[in-house]
This record gives structure tokens, sequence and C-alpha cells, in this order.
């Protein structure tokens, strides 16, 4: 039976089965090639805001949710929801909704500190690549489970485990072949109301995803280095 085949249903109080694990050990030498091959194709990855209309190989995005459906997450509750996002009225909504609330960030209900930290970045209150890019994936994040008959069930680790998700989900479009952005306009409440969400999920992220328009252009910056990041104990 394929994974997409199966259904998962909540292990709430099941006791714990174990299951064999016995991975293949990778020898070291391609354990290096990969690791190094990996590093340089994610020191690619940048956050893109011009985009092409061009559509995208659907099945690719479904894959990259698929493999951000495989993060870890508080209790295996596995509490995110992907909206993927087509229509292109749809895209409209949430852009009108979300530039709405963006001027009134950019209007002074950022700070001064927050506007000075974006202002390397050249954002604004504009934000076409919600409609520019052929697809969004609107992720919601299940602050508890909600059954059917109405009874609901805490999530644990909720905020951590869609982050990891959604880091997941760039990384697996980017080495797609896609672009992507992370966009969190504030604040998102709009979003529950113009996907028709249920009432335990609360957006998380809108990610459009597509290529790269001829005429894109990225803020020219450094990331930080490897002896910037890491501590050795």
């Amino acid at each position: 039976m394929s994974p997409d085949t199966q259904q998962w249903t909540p292990t709430h109080g099941q006791p714990y089965r174990p299951a064999a694990y016995r991975p293949a050990r990778m020898p070291g030498q391609e354990s290096l090639a990969r690791a190094a091959e990996l590093r340089e194709r994610m020191d690619e990855r940048r956050t893109v805001r011009h985009f092409s209309p061009d559509p995208v190989p659907e099945q690719a995005v479904r894959d990259a949710i698929a493999c951000a459906a495989t993060a870890p997450s508080g209790a295996h509750q596995q509490p995110w929801t992907f909206v993927l996002v087509k229509d292109p009225e749809v895209r409209q909504q949430i852009r009108a909704a979300a530039e709405q609330e963006e001027a009134l960030s950019y209007d002074g209900r950022l700070g001064d500190e927050w506007l000075a930290a974006l202002r390397p970045l050249g954002t604004d209150a504009v934000k076409t690549h919600l409609t520019d890019a052929p697809a969004l994936i609107v992720v919601f994040q299940q602050r508890y489970w909600l059954g059917p008959d109405g009874a609901k069930r805490k999530h644990y680790y909720v905020d951590e485990s869609v982050g990891i998700a959604v880091g997941m989900l760039l990384s697996a479009l980017h080495l797609s072949g896609l672009a992507a952005l992370i966009h969190t306009p504030s604040p998102m409440r709009f979003l529950g109301h113009v996907l028709s969400r249920p009432e335990n999920e609360k957006a998380f992220a809108v990610i459009p995803v597509g290529y790269p328009s001829d005429d894109c252009e990225v803020p020219d910056l450094l990331r930080k280095s490897l002896d910037q990041v890491i501590v050795e104990v």
C-alpha cells in the first residue's frame, strides 16, 4: 500500500508498538560527498519576491508538501494543514486582504525598529508575489485536534512542529528547482475566513511557489559563516 493511500488516525492513548528500523549505513565518503553537495545547493536558495506566472509541475509541489509532512512533531500529532491555492480569484482575495494589513503595518504599526530591520530587504506593502506566483501554499497550525463529532484534544509543541515542517517544505521546493517565499502578514486571521478553515486551525505562513521572473532581483545579502553559527563543545 502506498503512503498516499494509508489513512492516519489519532494515536492518543494507544499502547507503544515498536517497529524495527534498520536503514542501510551510508559509506563515509559517500556521506561526505552528499553533505557537501547539499550544502552547496542549499546555499543557492534565495527568498524570491518576483515570480513568473509560468505554471509549475503540480506533482513536484505535492511531493514537496509530502516531504514537509514527514517532519517530526510533538507526540506525533502532525499538527499541520497545507492548503494549496491555485485559483486566481482566491489568490487575489488573499492579496487584497494581505495588502490591507500590510499597509497598516508599514504606515506605523510595525514600529521604527522593525521597519529599519526590513529596509535592507527592500520590502513594502505591495505584495505582487501573491498573485504573480502560480500557486500559494497556506500553512495552518492545528492548535488542537478536532474530531468529526466536535471532540477536542490538546496538541503539543505546535509552533515548533509546524516550523520544522515549513523548513523542510522550503528545502524540498528549492531542491526541486522551484522558488518560494515565506510571507507572514500580520494579523493573518483573514486566511482562515477566505479558505474556510475550521476553528482549530490558525494561519502560520503563506508561501508563494513558482519560478523567478526573467527580471527577478534579490537583496545583495551575506549569510553568516559557519564559524558564526556553530559552537562545538
